[in-house]
């Protein structure tokens, strides 16, 4: 399976010299031009590493950063900017970066540099994949790769917010999970969901994992109330 790049670079010409370099090299690569679409982009998929600017429009790289990172302290996050000052280094380095690429860059360096971050986290998470993985019956949910093995036994990746709901429900097993407790720990009440949105997110975890999700025996909706998981 190819390794997931968010490639976030308002320079339209450099940005698709970067893809192509990537796509040669077998990254699956997303791309954002702005710092508003890319945070985004982090928080609906999975990705194995940031590619990131720092002068950004609608929001800089450093912000973005410092966003990403209260999410997420694992994704390998290289900045490659024009800024090449010490002190700017040491900013984004700081603020939870890996790595700091000034421009202008070499590419065959820029390739090295996220390999190599590649592997070490890769390595890392074959070391943790055991404690990352939770199984019931014939179903399997892996909160790293964000990838489900469901009733049918067919592998698939679900979205973030999915494996977040997931995760939240299954850490809470056997307990109903308020609403108010799914908009603090899933949405971070930056959006309001409606009650209707969370129970369509448990209709798909019925037809994900149960033998007759008419019949549920996992995930229940508890009106007035709340969500559970029962194994």
């Amino acid at each position: 399976m190819a390794y997931r790049i968010l490639l976030v670079e308002d320079e339209e010409n450099l940005r698709s010299t970067i893809r192509l370099n990537l796509e040669m090299e077998n990254y699956h690569v997303t791309e954002a031009g702005d710092g508003k679409t890319a945070f985004n982009q982090f928080r609906s998929a999975h990705f194995d590493l940031i590619i990131l600017d720092v002068m950004l429009p609608e929001m800089d790289g450093y912000t973005l950063c410092q966003k990403i990172r209260l999410e997420n302290t694992e994704v390998p996050i290289i900045f490659l900017t024009a800024k090449g000052a010490s002190d700017e280094r040491v900013q984004g380095l700081k603020l939870g970066a890996d790595d700091y690429l000034p421009k202008p860059f070499n590419l065959e360096e820029l390739l090295l540099r996220i390999n190599s971050l590649i592997r070490r986290r890769s390595k890392s998470h074959e070391e943790r994949s055991e404690n990352s993985t939770y199984r019931f019956g014939k179903c399997e949910i892996n909160f790293l790769t964000f990838e489900i093995i469901g009733m049918d036994s067919m592998k698939q990746t679900l979205p973030k917010r999915e494996i977040q709901l997931l995760k939240l429900l299954i850490e809470r097993k056997n307990e109903v999970v308020s609403r108010e407790d799914i908009l603090k720990n899933v949405w971070e009440y930056d959006v309001y969901p409606s009650t209707r949105t969370i129970d369509n997110y448990i209709v798909s975890f019925r037809k994900y994992f149960e033998k007759n999700p008419r019949e549920p025996k996992h995930f229940f909706s508890v009106r007035g109330v709340g969500y559970k998981f029962t194994e």
